[in-house]
């Protein structure tokens, strides 16, 4: 597994390699529905964004993590060109590469951005990735027992629920959380492959 910077590109989005120079486009994405005061996810706020980023690439230099800023491209865009808006940010996390596993999370997406293509095409370039560059034999999601959202968003992309871990954070207002582990291993990837692509041909043609 070959673990640096990467843009990844599709129709609707462009996953571009995360950096300090992202700082005031991630504040205004995260500011599109104040996603700072989500209770079952931790957004950054403008006080918090430079040490998010921080964090996030001092993962990424310890070879644990490649997170990305998520770009909405704008109409009309092809492939290989730049431009569009930032709506918010991903990344993969927790890489083994002895095991073949990668997570898959961190990701929270303006309020604009939600229910639209942008997160079933990143979800979609990213798994591609992991099982076809990498060869992972599996992927893994993460979210809070209490995140209705992210849990239905997961079962949707194909992954499938694993179990609960219990007390497995503590978040910012100081709850310990529960948190529901999903994963897709390598012998569903083709489905899921097949079921994204699918999903995807189905919201281009209601924007058509």
């Amino acid at each position: 597994m070959e673990i640096s910077p990467v843009t990844l590109e599709g129709q609707h989005v462009r996953l571009e390699p995360l950096s300090t120079l992202h700082e005031e486009s991630l504040i205004a994405a995260a500011s599109d529905g104040e996603l700072w005061n989500s209770s079952v996810t931790v957004v950054p706020s403008r006080a918090t964004m430079a040490a998010y980023i921080e964090e996030a690439l001092e993962a990424q230099a310890q070879g644990d993590a490649l997170p990305f800023v998520i770009i909405r491209k704008a109409s009309g865009n092809v492939v290989g060109t730049t431009g569009g808006e930032v709506v918010g940010t991903t990344r993969f996390y927790d890489i083994r590469p002895t095991d073949g596993r990668v997570a898959i999370g961190y990701t929270w997406l303006s309020v604009s951005a939600q229910r639209t293509a942008v997160n079933t095409e990143a979800k979609l370039l990213l798994l591609t990735h992991a099982f076809e560059h990498w060869r992972c034999t599996r992927v893994e999601f993460i979210t809070d027992v209490l995140n209705q959202q992210s849990r239905t968003a997961i079962l949707r992309l194909g992954a499938r629920q694993e179990g609960i871990l219990r007390n497995h954070m503590i978040m910012p207002n100081g709850r310990i959380r529960d948190s529901v582990c999903f994963s897709i291993i390598k012998e569903e990837w083709l489905e899921v492959n097949a079921q994204l692509a699918a999903r995807l041909a189905q919201k281009r043609n209601k924007n058509n």
